[in-house]
């Protein structure tokens, strides 16, 4: 069994099971407040492993499952055994280092929680897209688009967003998740960042 599935059997168990213990939902959410009160950063990491609702949570661990297990297989592919902890490092440190801005951000703002594994799904998803810019990717299993015009739009759609503050998921976790993938790939593998550039110059529309 890959380490994705092993991550999605996880969180689809842990956030099932925190829907029906709401006490334990109030616990693992990210709350500014009481991380920076009573230095509860556990919250950095389990925050990442709940989600709003269902539809939340499918959105995540399908985008985890195709973006996760591509980017497993070429971490595995190119460094041998130390990809899987290339691989763990990057989307848990996603989860963590995507929350700070927002710890920063709402840490004496008592009405704000948030949670989902948007961060660590965006630092694979980018970190995919840094490897594989023309490679297509289909919103809603219907249109296909090239995954650097796809990444685009979808930090344009959480920019737009997380201006409104509504609900509970942290859609700055999505921005700040795509850089943390980009500049972890870019540091690992340093020749992706000219390879981009490349593959970029010689995509054509038609």
């Amino acid at each position: 069994m890959s380490l994705t599935l092993i991550l999605i059997i996880i969180t689809v168990g842990t956030s099932w099971y925190a829907w029906q213990n709401p006490s334990l939902l109030d616990k693992w959410v990210m709350d500014p407040v009481r991380v920076s009160k009573y230095n509860e950063y556990y919250r950095f990491v389990t925050s990442g492993f709940i989600h709003a609702d269902v539809g939340h949570l499918i959105f995540n661990m399908f985008s985890l499952y195709f973006f996760g297990e591509a980017m497993e297989m070429f971490l595995g592919q190119i460094f041998g055994p130390t990809g899987t902890f290339y691989y763990l490092a990057l989307y848990i440190a996603g989860i963590v280092v995507s929350d700070i801005p927002t710890f920063l951000k709402h840490r004496k703002n008592s009405g704000y929680k948030s949670l989902g594994a948007s961060g660590g799904v965006s630092a694979l998803l980018f970190a995919f897209i840094l490897l594989a810019p023309l490679q297509k990717v289909c919103l809603y299993f219907a249109i296909c688009i090239p995954g650097f015009i796809f990444g685009l739009i979808y930090l344009a759609y959480s920019f737009y967003e997380a201006r409104k503050m509504g609900g509970r998921v942290n859609h700055d976790a999505h921005i700040y998740g795509a850089i943390f993938g980009i500049l972890f790939m870019a540091v690992i593998l340093p020749e992706t960042v000219p390879n981009f550039f490349a593959q970029i110059a010689s995509w054509r529309l038609f």
